[in-house]
């Protein structure tokens, strides 16, 4: 009867029961037959078609080099439940959840199936390294911090040469410039970008402090995610 219309329920739901013990629509590796049903979606399957999605998405990775997957692509109407080799089988264990030994897709050919298992040992390994590679994510953010000096006879260079004087792994300083607070006053306003896990408020407040002959107090004026 095959997966029948794929754009409506009942042939996502076909699909869905069809994939509920099998990886690909044919075999152990996917192939052209995945890609002939894979385009025959309009859209991924519902979270409630949780089979079909699962397979949806494992099939959406190989996007770019779907024309080197294996076998010969055929009309929609080939492939789907009355493709299984044993019908009667299928259904007797459909219907008996007890009877799990029996393996409906086992091949006699065993250098065939040694064939296939080495192809998905491959392409896992392949995933596997691609997948090392990438780069973990660092999570930084970009903060303004007003500086705030004693009064006005502060020596507001020699302040900020002291804030810049503060190293930390995951620490970058950048721009500063003086801003009027009021009687001659000027504040140091200065930006840095911090790896998140490294560097919290809390520690670049307490460094700054510490320099107390020139900071009176530092404040958090902008904190953004980068």
């Amino acid at each position: 009867m095959g997966f029948g219309d794929l754009k409506s329920p009942s042939g996502l739901q076909v699909l869905n029961d069809y994939l509920a013990d099998r990886s690909y629509i044919e075999g152990y590796v996917p192939s052209q037959a995945d890609i002939a049903v894979f385009e025959a979606l309009d859209a991924p399957p519902s979270a409630d078609f949780h089979h079909a999605l699962r397979w949806y998405n494992h099939i959406q990775s190989y996007e770019s080099t779907k024309a080197c997957l294996p076998g010969v692509k055929q009309p929609l109407s080939k492939y789907g439940p009355q493709n299984v080799a044993d019908t009667t089988t299928a259904k007797a264990v459909d219907d008996n959840d007890d009877d799990n030994d029996i393996d409906l897709f086992g091949s006699d050919d065993e250098e065939e199936s040694a064939e296939a298992k080495r192809l998905k040992e491959e392409r896992l390994a392949q995933y596997e390294a691609k997948k090392s590679k990438k780069p973990a994510l660092i999570a930084k953010s970009s903060i303004l911090l007003d500086v705030k000096p004693w009064d006005d006879e502060t020596d507001m260079i020699k302040m900020e040469e002291c804030v810049r004087s503060v190293t930390m792994d995951g620490l970058l300083w950048g721009a500063s410039k003086l801003v009027p607070v009021g009687y001659g006053i000027k504040k140091l306003q200065i930006q840095c970008v911090v790896e998140d896990d490294k560097v919290g408020t809390d520690m670049l407040e307490e460094a700054i402090v510490a320099f107390e002959d020139y900071v009176q107090s530092v404040d958090v004026a902008a904190f953004n995610k980068v």
